[in-house]
């Protein structure tokens, strides 16, 4: 035997060198196949290179600590993307690198890599024996390190500590563990279950003891708590759940009354995307929201909940006569609080509609008009139907489906439109199928309808990205609307500009828009720069094309 194994750095390794001589030495004595393959396997390239690795690592010294530069590279990852979608269309190279970015290896090798850089390995709590006392009955000792959980002493019902809430059973006095809040401390430890009795807290006996007092001990303790816990019957599952909704409301727990612990409650706005970890309670959820690693979750209103106090609110506003007009198209069944979402991605030559809706003056049939101009090949709109009589120099057709007021009549009775209106005794509207045959031929369907609309448009089979175009405060929307000489919708011949009894009524309008139907919007748009607002669209229509978007979940399943 000559070859001699070698380092990748040229020096000889000692110990493979050491082995192959003693192999050599003992050949007589070997079977000469497993002779064959352990000076084979000695001498390849690939155990010569894990034995080199292997030693630079035993090299570090043992009480330094290897530590990840980063703990949050998804969510670098989300805003490098965000960076380079509106440039895909500009550069190849970003269109490749924004593809490549969203592959599910790459994505999942950041989750691997913020998962474990998130996790704190320390200090090293020691192993606690199960113990059994003179009645046979199980006692566990689990011991946890305090850290920055929440710790309340308002309500007797239920306390957070080291994340996890307790009360009083009402039947027994006993304190039990009512809640295990989903990555908090007690969760991580996995020794703590819903329905343990508490029997001792840093060895102060806490029977007859109310949840304040065991909040007292908690608050006045240093370092690592030591819990003495009489186990419950039966374990329930804490595995989280996979469900994301889109919140239609905004939530402060800072102003909830009714909430067990404000410090335990996760505030967010109409439009977030929160991940729903546990629904165990009727009432009270658990929720991270998307893209924050945070560990620990936190409590929000149920769907139950919160529709009962939209119930409520209604009532009272109706008992008192403070119910507004404005809200009598509302749909009365339909209570905006969650909406389960996941992520739709873009499948090729298949376009999602565009959606324009916005109050009367606002600007959405300029913004659709460009948006069609700009490619006419790829972006269409269909053409409304009339019952007026054809104008000269309009083309049937073109402006216009010029129809009989007796077949129109006909049709929406037939529910074959998806608007329609009727203005100085002619009526308009749009067909469904138009648009239908606009997105079958593989186009973009622009369109920009009255918003009550949405109720038929935003459907399973269409799949519309519903873009909110509004105005700014009234001083900037007179002033945009004044220097770029708009002419007033309002006016059938477009002969004035705007009066500011218009611009009001545009501003109330839209107010009552996004009090309505304002949740079912993707994106908005503030057209106070015409120019600017179109940017935007364009960048939404791009990112429509090419990004995975949240959508309602029965439109993906």
């Amino acid at each position: 035997m000559t070859a001699i194994a070698m380092a990748s750095d040229g020096s000889y390794d000692p110990v493979i060198s050491k082995l192959i001589t003693s192999l050599k030495e003992a050949e007589s004595l070997t079977d000469e196949k497993d002779l064959g393959f352990l000076q084979n396997l000695l001498q390849s390239k690939e155990l010569n290179a894990l034995v080199n690795v292997h030693s630079k690592v035993a090299k570090i010294n043992k009480d330094d600590r290897i530590a990840p530069l980063l703990s949050a590279s998804v969510q670098i990852l989300m805003e490098v993307l965000e960076l380079l979608a509106p440039r895909c269309h500009i550069s190849p190279l970003c269109k490749e690198v924004f593809h490549l970015l969203q592959t599910p290896h790459l994505q999942s090798i950041l989750f691997a890599h913020d998962a474990i850089a998130q996790k704190d390995f320390y200090p090293h709590l020691p192993d606690i024996p199960v113990e059994v006392d003179e009645d046979e009955e199980t006692i566990k000792i689990v011991q946890l390190v305090k850290s920055n959980e929440p710790l309340c002493a308002g309500a007797q019902s239920a306390e957070p500590i080291v994340g996890a809430t307790i009360k009083t059973d009402e039947e027994t006095g006993k304190i039990i563990i009512a809640r295990i809040m989903h990555g908090g401390a007690a969760d991580r430890s996995g020794l703590i279950h819903v329905g343990d009795e508490v029997i001792e807290v840093n060895n102060i006996n806490v029977e007859g003891k109310t949840p304040s007092d065991v909040l007292s001990i908690l608050q006045n303790s240093e370092g690592t708590i030591t819990f003495k816990l009489v186990p419950s019957d039966g374990k329930l599952d804490q595995r989280e759940s996979k469900v994301r909704v889109r919140a239609y409301f905004d939530y402060e727990p800072e102003n909830d009354p009714y909430i067990p612990c404000k410090e335990a409650g996760l505030g967010f706005q109409r439009g977030d995307i929160l991940h729903i970890v546990s629904q165990d309670d009727s009432y009270w959820w658990q929720a991270r929201k998307e893209g924050e690693k945070t560990t620990r979750a936190g409590l929000i209103p149920s769907r139950a909940l919160q529709e009962r106090r939209i119930l409520h609110e209604r009532t009272q506003k109706e008992t008192n006569g403070d119910a507004k007009t404005e809200n009598d198209d509302f749909d009365r069944e339909m209570i905006a609080t969650y909406e389960e979402v996941a992520k739709l991605y873009p499948r090729p030559g298949v376009f999602r509609p565009i959606i324009l809706i916005g109050s009367p003056g606002v600007g959405r049939n300029e913004l659709k008009r460009r948006l069609v101009a700009r490619d006419p090949e790829k972006y269409k709109s269909p053409v409304p139907y009339t019952t007026r009589p054809m104008r000269p120099g309009e083309v049937a057709g073109r402006e216009y489906l010029f129809v009989t007021r007796e077949k129109m009549d006909a049709d929406i009775a037939a529910g074959k439109f998806i608007e329609h209106g009727e203005y100085k005794g002619h009526l308009y509207g749009t067909a469904a199928d138009s648009v239908k045959s606009i997105v079958n031929a593989g186009c973009v369907c622009v369109i920009g309808p009255h918003y009550q609309a949405l109720k038929s448009l935003r459907t399973a089979q269409l799949k519309p990205y519903i873009v909110h175009i509004r105005p700014p405060a009234y001083e900037e929307l007179k002033k945009s609307r004044t220097k770029a000489r708009a002419r007033s919708t309002f006016d059938e011949n477009n002969s004035r500009g705007f009066t500011d009894e218009e611009f009001m009524e545009m501003i109330k309008s839209d107010e009552r828009i996004n009090f309505l139907y304002g949740h079912f919007c993707d994106d908005e748009i503030v057209n106070d720069d015409l120019s600017e607002a179109f940017e935007k669209l364009v960048n939404f229509a791009n990112k429509c094309e090419s990004e995975p978007l949240w959508a309602p979940a029965s439109w993906v399943q």
